[in-house]
């Protein structure tokens, strides 16, 4: 009996250690991008993440060059645990040489690492 309680209790321990993780890394699914005049534009992006709450959550989204320089970032200013995916948008001047520009997710935890995408500047 005491054994089976012991194994019990490391496989718990074992599960809420690991438990602030568990939400992996917050990816971006869709960039829109809507071109509002010379170098201005707005960004409409949806991200996933599987927000636990303050611990863990999708906490900004980046907009960069293609070489890796941020040009905007998106600050997402709390948890959306119920609300997933979630759409933001962000409007920012991107300079007449950049075509392209990569966005990526930010979370508490991972910072960055899921899925990116690279979108095409329509000017």
């Amino acid at each position: 009996m005491i054994k089976n309680n012991v194994k019990w209790a490391l496989g718990l321990a074992a599960c809420l250690a690991t438990f602030n993780v568990s939400a992996g890394e917050a990816d971006v699914l869709e960039v829109k991008v809507q071109h509002n005049g010379g170098d201005s534009f707005q960004l409409i992006t949806t991200v996933k993440h599987d927000d636990t709450g303050w611990k863990h959550y999708a906490n900004a989204w980046e907009v960069l060059d293609m070489q890796g320089n941020i040009i905007g970032t998106r600050v997402l200013h709390h948890p959306h645990v119920d609300e997933q995916p979630f759409t933001r948008s962000l409007r920012l001047n991107i300079p007449a040489g950049i075509k392209q520009v990569q966005v990526r997710a930010i979370d508490s935890v991972h910072a960055s690492g899921g899925k990116t995408v690279v979108v095409d500047l329509p000017r």
